[in-house]
């Protein structure tokens, strides 16, 4: 008995909250109420979904820093400068690339010196050659002649003698004239190889040059800038910040227990606060495979151009803004009723259920995720149940609706 008076004070209570009455007013004689539209609650199908929030940034991020040490003479951008491919950002002192290519310069003169005497040498070496081929084929067949008539007894000894020593002696020259032949050969190998080398401290010294002018590698935006006049630049120290801004990702961080749930190329609807409440589309273009031990959550990559196509991003959109993404995970059953059927006071939330014979009654309901002009209720109404959605300012608790 106790309790039944409890909850009949609690409802006496709930009544007069929501309709303004006093006490006396729910003994008076019930009404009869017209022009109410009555809807039946019915379970139905509905998306399940999953919100993570992230951080928008460039699909691509370059940041640029000297390959020489120098000073810098210019830098051509500012922060929020939009740059094109291959314009120039920032000049660097080059006199020491300009002195090692003039070196390399000389040097190579030098070398083409040195190859062409070396060229003289070489034809001077195959006429004597030349000459020495002759001679030795001569003194050759003063021999062989010599000899049959030795053998004859046409010629004395003495003078075959002869003979055979000048064929000896055309030999020898001929191996000499051939060995020298070969050293001015491998000579001017060498100096080939000693020209290549130059040559090839010609190129470094022009790409040593080239890294005291510093170009975008990307149509971008410059966002952030650490170069000044007069400052030393030297390798691995940032001198710009360049992204991309035709292609932007939300970096969202999806907890892991719903990880598995999502997939490559799995649409998304996205919401960029800073650009308005509507939603775009989209789609997850990255899922990195390692959680994060602290958050016990994994990044998610979502493009941002995806709706967009040619048009390119939304307008106004830019790194560092805060974005949410819903994820759609499956569905299930829920009820749901139109939001002008609620009716609200302070932290409580109702509707007017109006029973099988007419009579409306206050129901307290718990209320979950909005879905357009409806809501999901989550406790206080059962499948079947029929619920006042318009013409609520006329009802009241005990009133019957026609």
């Amino acid at each position: 008995m106790e309790r039944r008076w409890i909850v009949s004070v609690i409802c006496l209570a709930l009544m007069m909250t929501f309709c303004g009455k006093k006490e006396e007013v729910a003994v008076e004689k019930p009404t009869i109420v017209r022009d109410t539209k009555i809807e039946t609650a019915r379970s139905s199908p509905v998306e399940e979904g999953y919100e993570a929030v992230g951080t928008v940034r460039s699909k691509t991020t370059s940041v640029l820093s000297s390959k020489t040490v120098g000073n810098i003479l210019a830098v051509h951008v500012r922060e929020g400068d939009r740059v094109q491919t291959g314009q120039l950002l920032i000049e660097i002192d080059d006199r020491d690339a300009r002195a090692q290519l003039q070196k390399a310069h000389a040097g190579l003169r030098e070398v083409q010196e040195a190859q062409e005497e070396v060229d003289q040498n070489i034809r001077a070496a195959e006429s004597a050659r030349d000459a020495a081929e002759a001679g030795n084929a001569l003194a050759l067949a003063t021999f062989n002649r010599y000899q049959a008539l030795l053998e004859e007894k046409s010629v004395s000894r003495q003078e075959f003698d002869e003979a055979e020593a000048k064929h000896k002696i055309a030999e020898a020259e001929l191996q000499r004239a051939g060995r020298m032949l070969q050293a001015l050969m491998a000579k001017k190998y060498q100096v080939q190889a000693k020209m290549d080398q130059m040559k090839a401290d010609i190129a470094s010294a022009q790409v040593y040059m080239g890294y005291s002018r510093i170009l975008s590698p990307m149509n971008g935006i410059v966002i952030s800038k650490q170069a000044e006049i007069g400052l030393l630049a030297s390798p691995g120290v940032p001198l710009l910040t360049l992204e991309d801004s035709l292609r932007y990702r939300l970096e969202v961080s999806v907890e892991d227990s719903m990880i598995k749930r999502v997939r490559l190329a799995m649409p998304v609807r996205v919401v960029i606060d800073a650009l308005g409440p509507q939603e775009f589309s989209s789609r997850v273009a990255e899922i990195v495979p390692a959680s994060d031990p602290g958050s016990r959550s994994s990044t998610v990559k979502i493009d941002l151009s995806e709706e967009k196509g040619k048009s390119g991003n939304p307008p106004g959109l830019r790194s560092g803004l805060y974005g949410r993404a819903r994820f759609s995970v499956g569905q299930r059953q829920a009820i749901q009723v139109p939001q002008k059927a609620i009716l609200q006071k302070g932290q409580l939330v109702g509707v007017f259920m109006v029973d099988p014979s007419n009579t409306v009654h206050l129901r307290l309901i718990k209320t979950g995720k909005p879905y357009g002009d409806r809501v999901e209720v989550l406790a206080g109404i059962e499948d079947g149940d029929r619920i006042i959605v318009e013409g609520l300012e006329k009802a009241k608790e005990g009133d019957r609706v026609q």
